[in-house]
Parts: C-alpha cells; structure tokens; sequence
C-alpha cells in the first residue's frame, strides 16, 4: 500500500498545522555522522512515489528526493558528528539530530510525527510512530531526505579516505571497510566507541 497522508490531513482538519514528519538514518555504520530530516509537506502538492527509504532504490530515493524539494513547504537536515556520536551515545545522538532539524525548519511545526518509538523532546506536541516511514507521507519524504543527504556526504568522504569504500558501504562494517581498518587504523570520521574499533585502535 505504501504511506499516505492521512494522519496530516486529519491533523490539518483538526486546525493543527503545520505538522512535520521526522526520520534519521545512520545508528549502526562504524563511521560518518547520524542525518536527520525534517519534512513539512504541502497538502496541495504531494510529491508521487515516497516510500519507507529502504524500500527504494538509490534512483528511486534520488528522483523522490528532487521531488520533494521542489514540493515541500520546508525540509531541514541535521547532522551528529562521530566525535559527538562517542561523548554522548548513539542513542542521545539520534534524537540531537532530529531535534535540530525541527529546530532548524523555515517553518516551526505546530505537530511532529517521528518514525520508531523513542522521539526526542521538542517545543511541540509530537507522536512516535513505528515503522512511521511506511505509514505516514511526511515521516517517509523525511526518511529519503535524511538517507540521501547522509549518501551524499559519504561519498565525499570515499573521495577524502578512498580506502576505506564509504563511497559504497555509507560506513557499515563491510568487509573492505574492515580491511582498510585493520591495515589503516581509523580516520577522523569512524566512531570510536563502537565496537570493533574498541579493540582496532
């Protein structure tokens, strides 16, 4: 069935506008920041062929995200660095990142919906959704926004570290990453307080 747009539309009805979907990617790669997005749709353009980010292929996420940059009434993405990453946890770095990008939107949201169930603290009411990017429009354009931007910074990070393949592997513990790892040590970008860069350095 993929997402829709009810839960806004309801929402919107209700006089609760506007209502912003939020997402991050990035918890489990040993290396590069957590990304989040924030996403305020406009009822009246909504952009075709969102889904839960994974679900698309990297054309599909690519062409979507053009889509809804053209179309959104505000998007905003937010990074945590890997340094931040190990003085705070990856958890408490998820939920940095997503409260800056609502704290970052060109327009301030009245609601905000989040995928999963540990939403971070904001200014305004906010409802946790599980698999919310599979569920709800606005949480699945902030799921692809985040995961593209977060690509787009990785393979800029390939070409600065080329050993390491984060041009493919976007930081997960692929075996040419663990490779180059072994061989190299880590760069500036890993995270230290993930295992198993623990026991590497």
């Amino acid at each position: 069935m993929g997402p829709d747009f009810r839960l806004e539309s309801r929402l919107h009805r209700q006089g609760v506008w506007p209502v912003a979907g939020v997402d991050e990617v990035g918890r489990g790669p040993l290396a590069g920041p957590v990304a989040a997005a924030a996403v305020i749709l406009d009822p009246k353009r909504l952009p075709r062929g969102l889904n839960d980010s994974k679900a698309l292929t990297q054309k599909q996420r690519e062409e979507a995200f053009e889509a809804i940059m053209s179309r959104a009434l505000a998007v905003s993405v937010a990074f945590v660095t890997p340094a931040e990453i190990d003085a705070m946890n990856i958890r408490q770095a998820s939920l940095a990142a997503m409260a800056r990008a609502v704290s970052s939107l060109s327009n301030a949201p009245a609601f905000v919906l989040v995928d999963g169930s540990d939403p971070p603290r904001l200014s305004c009411p906010t409802r946790a959704i599980v698999k919310g990017d599979a569920l709800a429009l606005s949480i699945s354009a902030a799921s692809i926004v985040a995961k593209v931007a977060r690509d787009a910074m990785m393979r800029r990070l390939g070409a600065i570290y080329p050993q390491y393949g984060f041009e493919t592997n976007v930081g997960y513990a692929a075996r040419r990453h663990l490779e180059a790892l072994r061989e190299n040590g880590p760069t500036p970008v890993h995270r230290l307080s993930f295992s198993p860069l623990r026991e590497i350095r």
